[in-house]
C-alpha cells in the first residue's frame, strides 16, 4: 500500500457544473479499488489522485456528470462548445417551449398536463438520474431535494409548478456554470501566456521545437516582438522586455547580457540570445500557475464554515420538510395536499446553492485578479487575513529603500579639486569590500573619472573604521569620523557639518591625510520614490499603524521614517529582535510583514501575513511568503490590501444575503405564501446575485 500511496497523479477535469458535483466526483474516485485518497480542486478544475487509477476509471467515476479527464502535463485546448449547441441548452429550450404551451392552453385543458409532463421529463431527465442515484446512496444533495420536490408536485397534481421548477433550476445551473467558468478564465489566461514552442540554436542549426524538449543550457533565439518561451539569462543582445504578465509592471525593463528573463514576457525591440536556466515545469510562470491553483484549493475560514454548515443544513431541511408535510395533517386536521405542497416548497427553497457558491466564486476571482496584476496570493486564508490587517511592518533596506547605497553629498573642505578628491577616494575604495565603497566607485564612474590614471598602492583595511592607501606618493585615509578622531582632532565646524548630514539619515565618510581632512562624503540608501505615496494610501485604506523594522542605526532609520510618513521606527534590530517586535505588534491585531523574503524569514513567518517583495525569479520568496509581490514594486501593496478588503466584504455580503433570503423564504411558508416557482426563483435569484457580486472583484484595479 505504501508504494501505491506514494504515487501521486494530477489530472485536469472538464465539465464541472457545481461544487456539489465536484464533491461527489471526489467521493466516487476515493471509492475506486486502488485509490487511497483523492482531492478535487473545484476552482482550478483538477483532481489529485493518490494511488492508481486509469483515465477510463476516473471518467467512469465522473460519468454522472459527463466529466472528461486528462493528465495535467498533457497539452490540450480547453473544449469550448458553443452555448446553443450544448445538450443542456437544447433540453432547456425544449422544456421552456412545452412549459409555455402548457400555460397558454390553461391548467383546465386536458393537453396542458401532457405539455407539462413533456417539459418535466425533457428538462429534468439529467436531474432525476442524479437525484435518484444520490437518494439510493442516502446522499442528500441539491439534486435529491429537487427530484423529490418535482415528483411530489406532480403527485399532488401541481404539474405546471413542477415544470416551472424544472425550467428555472436548469437556468440556475447554467448561470452557476457560467460564473465559475468566468472566474477560472483568469487562470486559463495565465496558462496561455507562455508560447509552447521556441527557436533553439544547437551547433550551427536553428530549429523550432516544443518547450518540453528544451534542455537547460540550450541557447534560445528571441526575435523582436516575440514572446519569451522559457526562463533564462541573456548572453547576447540588448532589448527592453515587457514583464507585465509576470510582475504586473507596466513599463518595459531594459535587458542586457547577464540579466534574467522570464517565460511569458514580450521582447520589444532587439534580438536576444538567451541561455535556458530552468526546465518548462520549473519556470516562474509555471510556479505561479501551480501556486495559484493550489491557493484556490485551500479553503478560507469562511468557506470552511459554509461547508460545515451545508453538511448539517441539507439533512435538517429534509427533516423539516417531512415534518411540515406530515405533522399538521396527522395531528391538527390540516389538508394533506396543502401541507405536502408547503413541504415541497421548503425542499426547493432549502437548496444551499447560493450559500455553497458564495465563497469559492469570490476567492477564485480575487486570487486570479491578483495574479494578473503581478501579486501572488497563496490561499484563501491569506486573502481573508490580509483583508483584516490593522498593522503593517516594513523592512527598510530593499523595501522602503532601493537597497543600493548612493553618494548624496560630496563636500570639499580644502586641498585638491573636487574631481581629484573623488578620484583619490575611488582609487582607494576600489579595493575595499565594504558595501559603501561601491557607492563611491559608482559616483566616480558617473562623472567619468579615469580610475586608470589614479593608482592606489599599499592598500590596508582598518577594521570597523575605514581604509588607507598610497595614491600618487601620498598616504590617504578614508573612513568613519571615528578613524579621524584617532588621527587628529576634528574641529567644531567639521563636526557640525557631520552631525547635520547624519541627522538626515546619511552615513558620513571622511577623506584626508594624517594632518588634514579634505572632504566629507555622505552616502545613503535611496528611498524609493513610491514609498511615501504607498504609506499614504495604506493609511487612507484604514491601516491603523505602519512600523519600520531595521538593523540600521536609529538616526538614519528615523530620518527615512519621517521622509516616508511611517508611524513608528524600531532600529538597530537583529533578526531575533524583528521576530520579537512582530509578536508585540500582534497584540494590537493582525500584522503583515513586508520584506525581501530572504533576510526577514523569521519575521515573515511569524506575522499573520508575510508579504515578500520581488518574487519573480526568487524561489525563496515564492516558497516562504504568504503573498509575493512579483515586481520589486511597493505600489502593488495598497492594491493587494484593497482587493483583499473588497473580497472579505463581498464574502460576508454573500453569506449574509444567502442566509437572509433562506430565512425570509422559510417564514413565508408558515402562512402558505411561498409557491414552488417562487421558491426556486428565490434560490436562483440568490445564486445569481452572489455570483455577480463575487465577479465584481474582476474590476478591482490599482489607483
Amino acid at each position: 500500500m505504501s508504494e501505491n500511496i506514494s504515487k501521486k497523479s494530477v489530472y485536469r477535469v472538464q465539465g464541472f457544473t457545481c461544487a456539489n458535483c465536484a464533491a461527489k466526483f471526489e467521493q466516487n474516485v476515493k471509492a475506486l479499488p486502488k485509490v487511497q485518497d483523492a482531492r478535487v480542486n473545484f476552482g482550478a478544475s483538477k483532481i489529485t489522485v493518490y494511488g492508481e487509477a486509469s483515465v477510463q476509471e476516473l471518467e467512469q467515476a465522473g460519468a454522472f456528470e459527463g466529466l472528461k479527464v486528462y493528465p495535467e502535463k498533457e497539452q490540450r485546448a480547453i473544449e469550448s462548445e458553443p452555448f446553443w449547441k450544448r445538450k443542456s441548452t437544447i433540453t432547456t429550450v425544449l422544456s421552456a417551449i412545452f412549459l409555455v404551451a402548457g400555460w397558454i392552453l390553461g391548467e383546465e385543458h386536458p393537453y396542458s398536463v401532457v405539455a407539462f409532463v413533456l417539459s418535466i421529463v425533457i428538462g429534468g431527465y439529467a436531474l432525476f438520474v442524479k437525484g435518484f442515484k444520490s437518494l439510493v446512496r442516502f446522499n442528500f444533495n441539491m439534486n435529491t431535494l429537487m427530484t423529490i420536490a418535482i415528483i411530489g408536485a406532480a403527485a399532488i397534481g401541481e404539474w405546471g409548478e413542477g415544470a416551472t421548477v424544472v425550467f428555472l433550476f436548469a437556468i440556475s445551473e447554467a448561470l452557476e456554470r457560467f460564473s465559475m467558468d468566468k472566474a477560472r478564465q483568469s487562470i486559463r489566461s495565465l496558462m496561455n501566456v507562455a508560447p509552447k514552442e521556441a527557436i533553439i540554436r544547437r551547433g550551427d542549426q536553428e530549429m523550432l521545437i516544443s518547450v518540453n524538449d528544451i534542455d537547460i543550457g540550450d541557447i534560445m533565439i528571441v526575435k523582436p516582438g516575440q514572446k519569451i518561451a522559457m526562463d533564462g539569462r541573456v548572453v547576447k543582445g540588448r532589448s527592453s522586455v515587457n514583464q507585465a504578465a509576470i510582475t504586473g509592471e507596466s513599463v518595459p525593463v531594459e535587458k542586457s547580457p547577464g540579466d534574467e528573463v522570464f517565460a511569458g514576457t514580450i521582447n520589444e525591440e532587439g534580438l536576444l540570445e538567451v541561455e535556458i536556466t530552468k526546465r518548462v515545469e520549473d519556470t516562474t510562470i509555471s510556479k505561479i500557475i501551480h501556486l495559484v491553483e493550489e491557493a484556490q484549493a485551500e479553503k478560507a475560514p469562511s468557506q470552511a464554515f459554509v461547508d460545515r454548515f451545508a453538511k448539517y443544513y441539507t439533512p435538517a431541511i429534509m427533516v423539516m420538510a417531512l415534518g411540515i408535510a406530515v405533522i399538521p395533517p396527522l395531528f391538527f386536521g390540516g389538508e394533506w395536499g396543502d401541507w405536502i405542497y408547503r413541504g415541497l416548497a421548503l425542499l426547493v427553497v432549502g437548496c444551499p446553492c447560493a450559500l455553497v457558491i458564495s465563497t469559492p466564486v469570490s476567492i477564485v476571482t480575487a486570487i486570479g485578479t491578483a495574479a494578473r496584476n503581478g501579486v501572488l496570493i497563496k490561499g484563501g486564508i491569506h486573502l481573508e487575513e490580509t483583508g483584516s490587517i490593522s498593522v503593517i511592518a516594513f523592512d527598510k533596506t530593499g523595501t522602503l529603500t532601493k537597497g543600493v547605497p548612493v553618494v548624496t553629498d560630496f563636500v570639499r573642505l580644502q586641498g585638491p579639486a573636487e574631481n581629484e578628491l573623488l578620484a583619490i577616494a575611488a582609487a582607494i575604495e576600489k579595493w575595499s569590500q565594504h558595501p559603501l565603497a561601491s557607492a563611491i566607485v559608482r559616483k566616480a564612474d558617473e562623472v567619468h573619472v579615469d580610475l586608470e590614471a589614479w593608482k592606489a598602492e599599499d592598500f590596508a583595511s582598518i577594521t570597523g573604521k575605514g581604509a588607507k592607501a598610497v595614491v600618487n606618493g601620498e598616504l590617504y585615509y578614508i573612513g568613519s569620523p571615528r578613524l579621524f578622531v584617532d588621527l587628529q582632532a576634528i574641529d567644531s565646524e567639521v563636526s557640525s557639518q557631520i552631525q547635520r548630514l547624519q541627522e538626515q539619515g546619511k552615513t558620513v565618510m571622511l577623506l584626508g591625510t594624517e594632518r588634514q581632512i579634505f572632504a566629507l562624503i555622505a552616502v545613503a540608501d535611496e528611498v524609493r520614490q513610491s514609498s511615501k505615496e504607498v504609506i499614504r494610501k495604506l493609511h487612507e485604506l484604514g491601516v491603523q499603524k505602519t512600523v519600520m523594522l531595521t538593523g540600521d542605526n536609529l538616526s538614519t532609520a528615523k530620518a527615512i521614517g519621517e521622509q516616508v510618513g511611517i508611524h513608528e521606527v524600531k532600529a538597530e534590530l537583529l533578526p531575533q529582535h524583528k521576530l520579537e517586535a512582530i509578536k508585540e505588534l500582534k497584540q494590537m491585531g493582525k500584522v503583515a510583514m513586508v520584506g525581501d523574503g530572504v533576510n526577514d524569514a523569521p519575521a515573515l513567518a511569524s506575522a499573520t501575513v508575510g508579504i515578500a517583495m520581488g518574487g519573480a525569479g526568487t524561489d525563496t520568496a515564492l516558497e516562504t511568503a504568504d503573498i509575493a509581490l512579483m515586481a520589486d514594486d511597493l505600489t502593488k501593496l495598497p492594491f493587494t490590501i484593497k482587493l483583499s478588503r473588497n473580497a472579505l466584504k463581498i464574502i460576508k455580503q454573500n453569506i449574509t444575503f444567502s442566509l437572509v433570503i433562506k430565512a425570509i423564504a422559510l417564514l413565508l411558508i408558515v402562512p402558505g405564501w411561498l409557491t414552488l416557482w417562487l421558491a426556486i426563483f428565490a434560490d436562483m435569484g440568490a445564486t445569481l446575485i452572489v455570483t455577480l457580486n463575487g465577479l465584481r472583484l474582476l474590476r478591482t484595479k490599482e489607483e
